[in-house]
């Protein structure tokens, strides 16, 4: 598998033991070019895997990060690295040498932040091609490991540096709290491994919740659903249609709750990163919100004698035909019966969304509404199969 090397310890020991147990591995190294001396390191790194002969990738960042916390884009222009390593070297894994140590200090500064039951497993130990073996291998064990072997591996200044919050939570906070109840940093590891195992099962449900259907969830299913499965298939309804698991809180989550609850067809939500999420008649949906305009349809008609084309209207000749949209008061005698009715009725029994109605594409006859292309046909307006008539078609959206 693709191994994750900064060089430091965790990754280094990561890479010595996989390949001890014999498992091929290819490296794969990324200088953030942050430190003056981070060109060093990739050259140390380069002299430890030509003198136990790995393959190295190397990649070094040469655009710059994304504004907002530094650590977070480092970490994203890291991922973006292993992903296109892990395409050009052709293999399915990649693994990160987190420890159990950064297991217990994402898990307290996920709670710190007020997480939930996802951020109390602190990392999960696999989430798409991206394993983390050591999840259960303490940092002193690492550093025994690599005595050892008398290896000395790489250390990076930024894991001293009292800026970060996760350097204080490992620093000050976790001595702290050792000090205090000796043990608990153990105990940590062990809930946050059952949190990860729970959230395992929750995510696991979520996806049997969400069926094959792409986009949407059937708001019976989703009303039926434990608080908790629901909301986690929410966020992966989210997911899909953002392409990012990230930017959902839980306002948006309790809103979303409303909406599934207590909204109408129609009703919706924006959220972030133009993602609306809309109420329909039977299901939730999430999508990108239009932010052009969308082409308008177009009436199309032509001599027909009397082809048996359901998708098309047909109308007696000389009739003069028009394209329009909803007016209030519109009222039609549609097929089979002949009984007249509004327009408003007939769209709530066909089930169209109420967000749709005012664009959907009418026909009108002679100044009459005489077709709802898909929904209805009036019956005064019909021309007789078989016979001499117009052929009419709406073609668009």
């Amino acid at each position: 598998m693709l191994v994750a090397l900064s060089g430091g310890p965790d990754s280094t020991a990561l890479l010595l033991a996989l390949r001890e147990g014999g498992i091929p591995v290819v490296a794969a190294h990324f200088d953030h070019a942050l430190r003056p001396a981070s060109g060093q390191d990739a050259t140390a790194v380069a002299d430890l895997c030509a003198r136990i002969g790995v393959e190295l990738i190397s990649g070094v960042r040469t655009e710059p990060l994304a504004p907002g916390s530094l650590q977070a884009s480092a970490r994203a222009a890291r991922y973006h690295f292993l992903d296109s390593a892990l395409r050009d070297s052709g293999l399915a894994r990649v693994a990160l040498g987190h420890t159990a140590d950064d297991l217990v200090e994402g898990a307290l500064l996920h709670l710190l932040r007020g997480s939930g039951l996802a951020g109390m497993r602190g990392m999960p130990a696999r989430r798409g091609p991206f394993v983390r073996p050591l999840l259960s291998c303490w940092r002193n064990e690492v550093e025994a490991f690599l005595a050892r072997r008398r290896v000395r591996p790489l250390r990076d200044p930024s894991n001293h540096d009292l800026r970060y919050a996760r350097v204080r939570v490992r620093l000050q906070l976790l001595p702290q709290l050792e000090a205090d109840r000796p043990g608990l940093t153990a105990r940590v590891h062990g809930a946050a491994l059952q949190a990860a195992r729970l959230q395992e099962e929750l995510e696991s449900r979520a996806v049997q919740l969400m069926g094959a259907a792409a986009g949407r969830i059937p708001l019976r299913t989703l009303a039926g659903a434990p608080p908790a499965v629901r909301a986690e298939a929410l966020r992966r309804l989210y997911a899909a249609a953002a392409g990012t698991g990230s930017g959902l809180d839980r306002s948006h989550l309790s809103a979303l709750a409303r909406l599934v609850s207590e909204g109408r067809s129609g009703d919706a939500i924006d959220l972030p990163r133009a993602i609306r999420a809309r109420r329909g008649y039977e299901a939730l949906e999430m999508s990108a919100r239009a932010e052009t305009p969308q082409p308008t349809p177009d009436l199309r008609t032509r001599p027909c004698d009397g082809c048996d084309d359901r998708s098309a209207g047909h109308f007696p000749p000389g009739t003069e035909l028009r394209l329009g949209t909803r007016l209030p008061g519109l009222r039609m005698r549609p097929l089979p019966g002949g009984r007249t009715r509004k327009l408003q009725d007939i769209l709530v029994d066909a089930k169209v969304p109420r967000h749709l109605r005012d664009a959907l594409p009418l026909v009108f006859a002679d100044g009459e509404l005489a077709w709802v292309p898909g929904v209805a046909r009036d019956a005064r307006w019909a021309a007789v199969t078989g016979t001499r008539s117009i052929h009419a078609e709406v073609v668009g959206p």
